[in-house]
């Protein structure tokens, strides 16, 4: 790999309101005492759940000079080839738990398909707007439950995407623009033709669904304690999570610094450098949440977000160590590792989305130029790294142009050094 330290093949900020102790209001409401434990109780009783694997790279660790690499791989969650059903399916449940009038108890999927409680809860047609994993997810839960089901998403979302959603049963609508002109679109049509909105993303006054979406995705961390408990392992040191309006990210740093307090990891969120909100978001260094406009034109399509839910930046703004920007050649890389592994290690299929955090850890711990940051990361022989593959082949032709075709190659001053 070129050494020379004047070029970067990503951009990274240190957050220095990460470590504060005062109390996050966001987290308090996101975590609340038990919610794992709902959540867990409630995707346990979906047909086919188990839990995703924890698989080690441990050929790679020794390469990259790093105690432990462990992928938790939900490309194999279900049949969706995605995490994004565990937070649009508690979301679900909860808005009917709570429509129902019920708050002494919680309930089973069986009581939710019953006749007397279908016919009590009405016809209720669910919306959402979706760059592909999250819509697929919303559509699958309804159809489960046996409700109708409206999806959204912009002109750039590739076909195979749309028709993994209609085989869920849902009515897909491209609208022109971006993911954040989809997400605008149906909020107004789902105020006129009384949709029920289940967005990952909030905003004013649309809160509680997009932290129950949240408090979802939190099974697939416990399940990671369990198996990082198997291996011997507590917690891991260090954690590569990626991000679009950022609900998953908020997810994993919260649940690590509600469950280890100031011995939390530290937690890296990584963004496409063309939909980089968050880490926009950190450079203008208010503490607010900002936009970021243009066309959001990246491989890394579950991630081209250009306006950060504002529930999951307030988490994140207390809870996240350092935040990267990435070209897509760093999410290729990453697919092409997971594909043609060190020999030794498992063979994982990763989308665009899905890999951009493995290739990012190998510029951080390899690229001369990011040296200052792998020593503020405190990235050594002793760490356990923890990354979330969060999407397997959801667009197979995009997919076949970066394996196959080797589509958004490494720039020649980026790529490794041989042997």
């Amino acid at each position: 790999m070129n050494d020379d330290p004047a070029k970067l093949p990503l951009e990274w900020l240190e957050n220095p309101r990460a470590r504060r102790t005062e109390t996050c209001r966001a987290l308090e409401r996101l975590l609340p005492p038990d919610i794992t434990r709902i959540a867990r109780q409630l995707h346990r009783q979906l047909d086919d759940y188990r839990m995703s694997p924890l698989k080690s790279l441990s050929g790679l660790a020794a390469l990259l000079g790093v105690g432990g690499i462990w992928v938790k791989d939900e490309s194999e969650r279900l049949s969706l080839n995605s995490f994004k059903v565990l937070g649009g399916s508690f979301a679900l449940y909860q808005f009917l738990r709570k429509r129902l009038g019920i708050r002494d108890r919680e309930l089973t999927v069986s009581e939710l398909k019953s006749p007397k409680v279908r016919a009590e809860l009405g016809d209720i047609c669910f919306a959402t707007a979706t760059d592909g994993n999250h819509g697929r997810g919303v559509a699958w839960a309804a159809m489960e439950l046996g409700f109708r089901c409206v999806v959204y998403v912009h002109e750039r979302t590739s076909k195979p995407r749309i028709r993994a959603i209609q085989e869920y049963g849902a009515e897909v609508k491209v609208i022109a623009g971006t993911y954040d002109d989809a997400v605008r679109a149906i909020t107004r049509d789902a105020a006129a033709n009384g949709w029920q909105i289940i967005s990952d993303t909030s905003w004013e006054g649309y809160e509680d669904i997009p932290c129950w979406v949240m408090q979802g995705y939190t099974t697939l961390l416990a399940e990671i304690q369990e198996q990082l408990a198997g291996q011997g392992i507590s917690r891991p040191t260090h954690v590569f999570v990626q991000a679009g309006v950022g609900a998953l990210a908020a997810s994993v740093a919260g649940y690590y610094r509600k469950l280890f307090g100031d011995r939390r990891p530290v937690m890296t969120v990584v963004e496409p450098d063309k939909a980089a909100c968050l880490f926009g978001s950190v450079r203008i260094g208010d503490g607010q949440p900002h936009s970021v406009a243009g066309t959001l034109d990246t491989i890394m399509a579950g991630l081209a977000c250009g306006d950060p839910s504002p529930l999951a930046w307030e988490v994140l703004d207390r809870c996240a160590d350092f935040f990267l920007a990435c070209p897509d050649f760093v999410a290729a890389k990453g697919m092409r590792i997971y594909g043609v592994p060190v020999a030794g290690d498992p063979f994982i299929v990763s989308g665009e989305s899905g890999a951009v955090t493995l290739g990012a850890l190998t510029y951080v711990a390899e690229y001369a130029g990011l040296a200052e940051l792998k020593r503020k990361m405190g990235l050594g022989p002793d760490s356990q790294i923890l990354l979330i593959n969060t999407e397997g082949n959801t667009d197979p032709g995009d997919f076949r142009r970066v394996v196959w075709e080797g589509g958004d190659p490494v720039p020649r001053e980026y790529r490794r050094k041989t042997d």
